[in-house]
């Protein structure tokens, strides 16, 4: 999720007319759709909103990405496979020309959303001004990348100019205000889901609006429950590589992680959110009875705690430094049960320009933390006594990193406290500006496999008064001018850069913006009810829908 100093591609994408497939209900889908079993997901938290042009969050994405299909989207396919744009309601790939600043596709003829309303082209630049409107929190993809699309975030004009839609012929062409190699995965994000024209330009997280796509997501009741329901405009196969859902979704928000891994193990639920962290005093368990329906799959995601660098005492890098080499990152692994490799580079293995060298200040991330130079470096800085608030989810085990975050900063001189958020407010809360959090926990998978997609949180164009990702405030003109470099990259050329993507990681590191303490895995944890072997992990939203099916 791009920002403005990172000059998006100026594209131009022109859709034509594909052959593609034509969505219709019949009655062998209708049938098949009141038949589907029901099948129940716990998570641990609520999505933070469930209207795509709002949610950005694994539980919300969970559902929004086979619910509000875009133009393109991804392989239903598990690991780096998964991270393969497809394309969805654009009948082809883009053409890209005008030196990577114009791309060009045609919309599929005869789709309909999931109330039967026909889809026209100018529906995307809707969706997209829609995005705009709902201040989206990767809404600097759009705003640093397409042509118009700042203006029209500030009212400065009534529409996209770079966006050119046809109805007569479904054509769809972007201009980008410079070459961005990313911008199809931008295209492929559940905010780019098309919606129809005239839908409120307000959050419809409680009632979403109509999408096209295997689901459709209904029965809302806030921060505890939703369905996902098979659409029934969604025929069988409709789209190449898309299909079609086989169960009805009942997901719930549970009271805490232990009783959502306890409903899981005992078979009164189905499916333990990716997204969440088993309860570590279960696991024992788990891996002795429940073996077969359990496993973890390691994905591209740092877990860190955030510093505001404009609020004392984190604007001094005397602090940021005492405070990183405080952490004993083996202590945050044992809290979350195992599931955490000990790490302190923002670019997580997996990801291009991960670095493999030494970390900063001699920090061993499988070793011992160095308290007393953590001590002395906050002397120094004269910042010892500084009062600091930890923001803090209050869900099991982000609780207990948080409280030990907080007894760090006490040990070595400073004086914190903890202040806990609710979790479906939480990341809401830390991305508000005016609230000026100091620290807090904070984590990142990757939504596209390209670096740019984590450095969009240290972007400055990311501090935004409301849903901002950069929580740390963080507004270096090195960082910001590697970024603009870098962003440009095609994504096919992408490991010739992977040295500058090094470089800058390790100076991000030098600089303590971030406290990394680790990369996590995703639990795979089912009921004897499923069909493990054929589940598939999107390495970006979790569960795919579409892969669930029923044992026998």
């Amino acid at each position: 999720m791009p920002k403005s100093l990172r000059v998006l591609l100026g594209v131009t994408v022109a859709v034509a007319f594909g052959t593609a497939a034509t969505l219709w209900a019949t009655a062998a889908g209708a049938a098949h759709t009141a038949a589907a079993p029901t099948v129940t997901i716990v998570y641990g938290t609520a999505p933070d909103y469930l209207d795509p042009q709002k949610s950005y969050t694994t539980q919300g994405g969970e559902a929004t990405w086979v619910s509000y299909l875009g133009l393109y989207t991804y392989a239903h396919k598990s690991g780096a496979a998964g991270g393969t744009v497809i394309p969805a309601l654009a009948a082809a790939l883009p053409t890209v020309s005008n030196g990577g600043k114009t791309y060009t596709m045609t919309l599929r003829k005869n789709l309909v959303y999931s109330n039967g309303k026909a889809v026209k082209a100018s529906d995307f630049t809707y969706s997209i001004e829609r995005a705009l409107k709902l201040t989206w929190g990767g809404d600097s993809f759009y705003t640093g990348n397409i042509v118009g699309a700042a203006a029209y975030s500030t009212g400065k004009a009534s529409t996209i100019s770079g966006i050119v839609a046809n109805d007569a012929t479904g054509q769809i062409t972007i201009h980008l205000l410079a070459p961005y190699g990313a911008f199809l995965n931008i295209l492929a994000f559940p905010s780019s889901g098309l919606v129809p024209t005239g839908t409120a330009m307000t959050s419809l997280t409680n009632n979403p609006p109509p999408g096209v796509g295997p689901y459709m997501i209904t029965n809302v009741v806030p921060d505890k429950s939703w369905v996902g329901a098979i659409n029934p405009y969604y025929a069988k196969e409709a789209i190449p590589g898309i299909p079609q859902g086989s169960v009805t979704i009942d997901a719930r928000v549970e009271s805490n992680t232990a009783t959502e891994t306890e409903d899981v193990l005992n078979n009164t639920a189905d499916l333990f959110d990716t997204g969440d962290s088993i309860t570590p005093s279960l696991l024992p368990q788990i891996k002795s009875t429940a073996a077969s329906r359990y496993s973890t799959i390691p994905v591209v995601q740092n877990f860190y705690f955030f510093l505001n660098v404009t609020e004392k005492p984190f604007n001094n890098q005397l602090v940021r430094e005492a405070v990183d080499i405080a952490v004993d990152r083996r202590v945050l692994a044992k809290l979350s049960g195992g599931t955490i490799t000990p790490g302190c580079f923002f670019l997580p293995p997996g990801m291009v320009g991960h670095p493999t060298g030494a970390c900063p200040y001699g920090i061993n991330p499988d070793g011992a933390p160095n308290v007393a130079k953590a001590k002395a470096l906050i002397q120094q800085s004269g910042d010892a006594g500084a009062a600091v608030a930890v923001y803090s989810e209050e869900r099991v085990p982000r609780t207990q990193y948080c409280q030990y975050w907080a007894s760090v900063l006490n040990e070595i001189g400073l004086k914190a406290t903890i202040k806990p958020i609710a979790d479906a407010l939480y990341f809401p809360t830390i991305g508000t500006l005016k609230l000026h959090p100091q620290t807090g926990f904070a984590d990142w998978d990757e939504d596209f496999p390209n670096p740019g997609d984590f450095y969009l949180l240290l972007d400055k164009n990311s501090i935004t008064p409301t849903n901002g990702l950069n929580y740390g405030a963080v507004n270096d003109p090195k960082i910001q001018n590697a970024i603009t470099k870098l962003d440009a990259i095609p994504s096919s050329q992408l490991n010739q850069y992977a040295s500058d993507w090094t470089a800058l990681d390790e100076y991000t590191a030098s600089k303590a913006y971030d406290i990394v303490f680790g990369y996590q895995t995703w639990p795979e944890f089912v009921s004897t009810r499923i069909d493990f072997k054929a589940l598939i992990v999107q390495p970006s939203y979790g569960w795919d829908w579409t892969s669930i099916h029923l044992n026998g």
